[in-house]
């Protein structure tokens, strides 16, 4: 299986512009993703086209490959893939056992994350 995207074929993530510690994260990213290689949306923006209920996208984190939408790991999965720095842990992540793992410490910290929401404004 050749785990290689093509170049042609962009990353779309959509992300909560509202959330600070979202704001924070998706940063870092673009400054790693020196390529270009995704598409960051701001899903808070109602400006925002997502082809998935806004609710739901503001929920969990979301990311468009190819002709799939990925939610929660795998979306960051699928993120990290994009960015040759983060590429590796990507991979790594496309382990069933692996992203299953990732997935239960997501949904763990979407229990706290408007704790720490609160801690950052």
């Amino acid at each position: 299986m050749d785990s290689a995207r093509p170049s042609q074929q962009r990353l779309t993530v959509w992300y909560d512009g509202a959330c600070p510690l979202c704001t924070r994260e998706i940063a870092l990213m673009q400054r790693l993703d020196r390529a270009g290689a995704i598409t960051f949306e701001n899903i808070a923006d109602p400006a925002t086209a997502c082809p998935i209920d806004r609710p739901a996208a503001l929920a969990r984190f979301h990311a468009r490959e190819g002709d799939r939408v990925l939610s929660g790991a795998a979306a960051f999965a699928a993120m990290w893939r994009a960015i040759p720095r983060l590429r590796w842990l990507g991979l790594i992540a496309q382990n069933p056992a692996v992203l299953h793992l990732l997935e239960m410490t997501y949904r763990g910290f979407l229990i706290v994350r408007p704790r720490l929401q609160r801690l950052l404004k």
